[in-house]
């Protein structure tokens, strides 16, 4: 992990773990919705398939993959909203 990110404070957190495709991206919908724009939202989930949902979403509605990490079976994700 970076620096600049185990640094950061975060605006919301997504714990998505133990969820299976497609409830994460779902629920990040709804929770990049709930923050304002800029803000950074971390989401942690459990399901591999978010390796290649999550940046597929964030490309899709413009939002900054800020970072991304693998431990084990946990993924990390810190998304920085887009600004309108």
């Amino acid at each position: 992990m970076t620096e600049l990110i185990d640094t950061s404070p975060v605006d919301a957190i997504l714990d998505a773990s133990g969820l299976s495709c497609p409830e994460p991206v779902m629920m990040l919908h709804q929770k990049v919705r709930d923050l304002h724009a800029g803000g950074l939202l971390k989401v942690i989930a459990t399901d591999p398939s978010t390796r290649r949902d999550i940046p597929k979403f964030c490309v899709f509605l413009g939002h900054e993959l800020v970072e991304q990490q693998a431990d084990g079976g946990t993924y990390v994700y810190w998304i920085r909203k887009k600004i309108d």
